[in-house]
């Protein structure tokens, strides 16, 4: 018979791993479930520069081996398996996953969200080589650069408009003949003589060899093709929450997000959740990582209280 956790972290992203720090300090049994490389989205960036406590910035990699050993050193344990379902077992919970079933009193579901992909040849060679998914966390290595940004929503303006702050050019290259964003961002990205919109416009290709070098991109109007050398590239089409798993279990908002409390805590008791896959989240490592302690001090409290 397995061993029956305090708590089952599902999840070895920043999130993850920063409430497991916390229910290992606090005694609890902590087991975390990562299908893949503890570390999560942060390991598709470059380099991290906006993370507290590095003023000269980190590598990812490293940064997140660090928060593992932190995890680690509290007792945490890591299995590399994927939660396929939960389940409700007694007064706690099964997490079924591909490898086998892992019984807890509670769970913190921290399983993040994936930015959408645009699927076409050169984008997964090139991701984190000039081929990015965030320019807050990337945009400052393109100082003095050309860069485009791909998209027409808020998210997409919002991050054009960040990237003038370093680059010499944004071109916004957009499917349509009009944008989707609030008229506002549409104003501010008319007004800036460094942004110029690429209309009815659809990217084909992503070539480089080392690095990011070029897009070929189509007009869907007329069906020319041509190819655009930049600095830079930024995709930012949305995101999809990695919640389909509990889709039936927990409430989830119209974008796929798991719904929080203020203390991380779902809509089934003993079940939270912290991190990009809630609603809770500005997808930035650092209110991750915050969403992730909450979720730890909650859980320590239900199981104090409740159990």
């Amino acid at each position: 018979m397995r061993e029956t956790f305090d708590v089952v972290i599902i999840g070895a992203g920043p999130a993850g791993l920063a409430a497991a720090v916390y229910t290992g300090r606090a005694r609890l049994s902590t087991l975390i479930l990562e299908k893949g490389l503890p570390g999560g989205q942060i390991l598709l960036t470059d380099f991290v520069e906006n993370y507290p406590g590095f003023p000269e910035g980190v590598i990812p990699m490293q940064l997140m081996d660090d928060f593992r050993k932190h995890a680690e050193k509290f007792g945490a344990k890591i299995e590399t398996d994927e939660a396929k379902e939960i389940k409700k077992q007694g007064d706690g919970w099964q997490v079924l996953g591909v490898k086998g079933e892992y019984p807890a009193r509670t769970v913190i579901i921290t399983t993040g969200s994936v930015y959408r992909k645009l699927g076409v040849p050169g984008e997964a060679k090139l991701t984190g080589r000039g081929v990015s998914y965030c320019a807050t966390c990337d945009g400052a290595f393109f100082k003095d650069k050309e860069v485009a940004v791909v998209g027409g929503g808020d998210n997409a303006l919002t991050e054009a408009l960040f990237l003038t702050k370093f680059c010499s050019k944004v071109k916004v290259i957009h499917r349509r003949d009009k944008l989707r964003a609030v008229k506002i961002l549409q104003e501010r990205i008319f007004a800036n003589d460094k942004i110029e919109v690429l209309w009815d416009s659809i990217i084909e290709e992503i070539s480089g060899e080392d690095r990011f070098e070029s897009v070929t991109i189509k007009n869907v109007k007329d069906n020319k093709t041509s190819k655009l050398e930049l600095d830079g590239l930024f995709i930012s089409i949305g995101m999809d929450s990695n919640s389909d798993f509990v889709k039936d279990l927990v409430d989830l908002d119209e974008w796929g997000q798991i719904k929080v409390s203020q203390d991380m805590s779902t809509s089934q008791p003993g079940i939270f959740a912290a991190g990009d896959v809630t609603d809770a989240c500005p997808e930035q490592m650092a209110t991750a990582v915050g969403t992730g302690v909450a979720a730890a001090l909650a859980v320590d409290e239900y199981l104090s209280e409740y159990q």
